[in-house]
């Protein structure tokens, strides 16, 4: 049962988008809270930033208030991820210790902090940037690289031979720069360890390849008890490392989930993480329950926020806020009109200028048509898809689809039925 805040709550949202601030208010039981918007996305999240103006920015807009804000929130990755803690000590409010989210967002320190507490984690090491690059010592192909620092899979690259390791080296190089400076900033902040102090936060990992089903855990950590709220499957396109669905509850056998929620718990534990959520993503072998680390995240993920409304009752953003306010979330299970949520991503595997894309009136007709169906566009037309922010090295989000269902058959029905109805048409050659 969802508590209902006994007085008006002022929360301040860091990047707040439209979409977002919405679910925020229409979420049950908190019709008493005011929820405003701290920064805008355009500021947090395009080009190259500075932690320092981001800061002394959010701090102005606050010190402008009449009455001081009772939580700051937000739900995206760097640098809002960062600044949350840094805000929440500043003014006394409870969140994260900066230590704890930088330790799981700097991908090489995460995982000396996983060595310490799991063995479910894959051979990894740093690869040198400047100089001669080279495939860590006692690795072999296939792996990932990735910058130490970035998100939603941008310049992290498969690589199965030492001619794609030189050519993702170069784009990695050319890159990583955007994120890995700010990130440094917010690292200065720090006693760092020395292996991390070395490397700083513009160094590339190199992480040996993993298979199996992928999965995620989301969960929180309420005054040091971590809890964790849910397994959701994380599905792929075939032969292809590209998401093709989020969804939630997982059908992966008990026991594997169990599996993976106490790794998730020992971990969290290791890493310090306290007053915030969480979800951790993994591979794991659907019959054994072997399970192994792919990423630890300091923020739950808004982009499931619609899948846990739908299947237990309120958005995961219920977490966040709560956690924020110094209370218990004390998330409900299963209070939802649907058995089974998931958000889709229909994509493109190659580049194209977007010359026509579903019309309003369209996806109105679809939604209407299609019980349980909430449909985005991602690009706008006349844009070139590698133009897109945020996308992934292998392909483009061209619509976000998110649907409740009965159960998984009923799910995927309604999502061939919606991809049959979008119109899109593309140019692959330049438009001039």
């Amino acid at each position: 049962m969802v508590k209902t805040p006994t007085r008006s709550e002022t929360i301040a949202v860091l990047g707040a988008d439209d979409e977002n601030l919405d679910m925020l208010r229409a979420m049950p039981g908190h019709d008493q809270q005011t929820f405003i918007p701290l920064l805008t996305p355009e500021q947090m999240q395009h080009g190259e930033v500075s932690i320092r103006d981001l800061l002394d920015r959010a701090v102005a807009e606050l010190e402008a208030r009449e009455r001081p804000v009772d939580a700051i929130v937000g739900f995206w990755d760097f640098p809002i991820s960062t600044l949350v803690p840094l805000l929440a000590q500043r003014y006394g409010l409870h969140g994260a210790s900066l230590e704890s989210v930088v330790k799981c967002e700097h991908k090489y320190w995460s995982r000396l902090e996983q060595r310490e507490v799991v063995r479910e984690a894959p051979p990894f090491g740093v690869v040198d940037l400047l100089g001669e690059p080279r495939l860590p010592e006692g690795m072999s192909y296939p792996i990932w690289l990735k910058p130490v620092k970035s998100y939603s899979s941008e310049l992290a690259f498969q690589v199965a031979d030492d001619e794609q390791f030189k050519v993702a080296v170069e784009e990695i190089r050319a890159g990583i720069g955007r994120l890995g400076r700010p990130f440094e900033e917010v690292m200065a902040r720090l006693d760092l360890p020395p292996e991390i102090a070395e490397i700083g936060g513009q160094a590339c990992l190199a992480e040996e390849a993993l298979a199996g089903a992928r999965a995620a855990t989301e969960g929180y950590v309420h005054n040091g008890r971590v809890v964790v709220q849910g397994v959701l499957d994380s599905i792929t396109y075939p032969e292809r490392s590209s998401f093709l669905r989020h969804q939630y509850p997982s059908q992966l056998p008990e026991h594997v989930q169990r599996r993976l929620i106490d790794v998730s718990e020992r971990v969290i534990k290791g890493v310090g993480l306290n007053w915030a959520t969480f979800s951790v993503e993994f591979f794991c072998d659907p019959v054994s329950g072997d399970a192994c680390i792919l990423e630890i995240n300091p923020r739950h993920s808004q982009s499931h926020a619609l899948l846990f409304a739908d299947v237990d009752g309120i958005a995961n953003h219920h977490a966040m806020v709560e956690l924020a306010l110094g209370r218990d979330p004390d998330m409900p299970h299963g209070k939802g009109e649907y058995g089974i949520a998931a958000k889709w991503y229909h994509r493109r595997f190659r580049d194209g200028v977007l010359l026509r894309g579903p019309r309003l009136e369209e996806i109105e007709r679809i939604q209407q048509e299609i019980p349980g169906v909430r449909i985005s566009s991602v690009p706008r037309e006349g844009q070139r898809l590698s133009d897109l922010r945020a996308q992934d090295s292998y392909s483009y989000e061209l619509t976000d689809v998110v649907i409740g269902a009965r159960d998984e058959a009923e799910l995927v029905e309604k999502y061939e039925r919606v991809v049959g109805s979008l119109r899109y048409e593309f140019a692959d050659e330049e438009v001039s």
